[in-house]
């Protein structure tokens, strides 16, 4: 791993530690010997055993029949390893077979006396307690590791992404921009979206992307398309030709696997500040949309298969990537999202209104900014879904006048 990436892997351990909230899924995070966060289980998960004990010992209270309710304590040492450490379930050993003698050893109405204590059922009750401790120790601890390793594993990958979604600067050349990424994959950023904008001679020249997989597979085919991206974009010819670049990178990567299913959907934009212009080559992506002067349009344009795709022998040749162009003036905002947006569904099951929801916030009022844009989806989408199924990547653009702003 480069330096880059050494600090933001030192930049997560440190992001991650006691007292910064709760993690995903309502788990709030401890840090272990590593300083690397360790997820920890809700509340209502560690409190169980000493629930379950109040529950057998009340149980024990109440029931008017002499039956051998403390012998449901053999399951206290398993039920503390689902949650708590080694030491806690040790613990938890040693008190469920101290109140197994003590219930066995109370005098009450039915003759229960000292003598009980010893009787063979009670010892084989605490033989049996303790063989339960002994391995509910070892399931803890291996729990543990466990968790430890997934950290670890999660936070090597969560660092090569940030590396390759380096955040987004506020101007690039004559553009504003702000983007946004969410994984699908809880509590981590791993995921196979994707964004980036750059500066050329051309003009600024923006990408954003949907993998098909998840995990760190397509990470692997994230940092292939932004490599081939970065390099492309600097080079001969228009947004047809860069696209062609990146089809041929991904067909030797799919070779390379090897993965005759591998593909990925794509929008590049470029800007021409003189023109007032955007270019825009659709690669089987959503259509960008325009926010102008009050109204919220989906930019259609000729369709094309994804990138990786090109080759397939019925492909029609005019299908081939076809770029259009549309205005883009002082006061527009482009936004480019990917599929986990617009697919995220609400508890009866409608996808999330996009352009719906754009003309509500921004028809009227002044032209936004794109972090106007963005921020505003980043606070109204969770409000549609709770859960997130897919990865969601926002890009915002919007022309750079002489006085800075959109």
């Amino acid at each position: 791993m480069d330096r880059w990436g050494e600090r933001i892997f030192q930049r997560i351990g440190r992001d991650r530690r006691p007292g910064r909230g709760r993690g995903a899924g309502g788990f709030t995070e401890i840090v272990d010997n590593s300083g690397l966060a360790v997820p920890r289980p809700p509340v209502w998960m560690r409190w169980l055993p000493a629930a379950y004990v109040a529950f057998v010992m009340l149980l024990e209270t109440l029931t008017p029949t002499p039956w051998a309710v403390s012998f449901l304590l053999i399951a206290l040492p398993v039920i503390a390893a689902y949650a708590l450490g080694p030491v806690s379930v040790a613990a938890f050993t040693v008190v469920a077979i101290a109140l197994e003698g003590v219930v066995a050893g109370t005098p009450c109405c039915t003759g229960h006396n000292l003598h009980q204590l010893w009787e063979n059922h009670h010892v084989a009750a605490y033989i049996a307690t303790g063989l339960v401790g002994i391995l509910g120790v070892a399931l803890a601890a291996h729990r543990r590791r466990q968790e430890q390793h997934l950290v670890r594993a999660n936070s090597v990958a969560e660092a090569l992404m940030r590396t390759l979604l380096r955040p987004v600067p506020h101007r690039v050349g004559q553009v504003l921009a702000a983007g946004l990424y969410r994984s699908g994959e809880v509590g981590t950023m791993v995921g196979g979206d994707l964004y980036d904008i750059r500066a050329t001679g051309a003009g600024e020249r923006a990408i954003i992307g949907d993998v098909r997989g998840k995990g760190l597979q397509a990470v692997r085919t994230v940092a292939d398309i932004l490599g081939s991206f970065r390099e492309a974009v600097y080079g001969p010819g228009g947004l047809p030709a860069v696209a062609a670049r990146m089809e041929r990178r991904l067909v030797r990567e799919a070779e390379a696997l090897p993965d005759d299913e591998l593909f990925v959907t794509a929008v590049l934009v470029e800007y021409d500040a003189a023109a007032h212009r955007i270019t825009i080559v659709n690669q089987g992506h959503i259509e960008p949309v325009l926010i102008s002067r009050g109204e919220v349009t989906a930019l259609t344009g000729p369709p094309a298969l994804p990138l990786g795709l090109g080759a397939l022998a019925d492909a029609p040749a005019d299908e081939d990537p076809v770029a259009y162009t549309h205005g883009f003036h002082p006061g527009d905002v482009l936004l480019l999202c990917t599929d986990g947006l617009i697919e995220a569904r609400d508890h009866t099951g409608a996808f999330y209104p996009l352009l719906d929801r754009l003309r509500h916030r921004f028809t009227v009022g002044p032209a936004p900014g794109p972090d106007d844009v963005i921020n505003f989806l980043n606070t109204d989408l969770p409000r549609h879904t709770r859960v997130f199924h897919d990865d969601v990547a926002l890009l915002a653009l919007a022309p750079y006048d002489d006085d800075g702003e959109s």
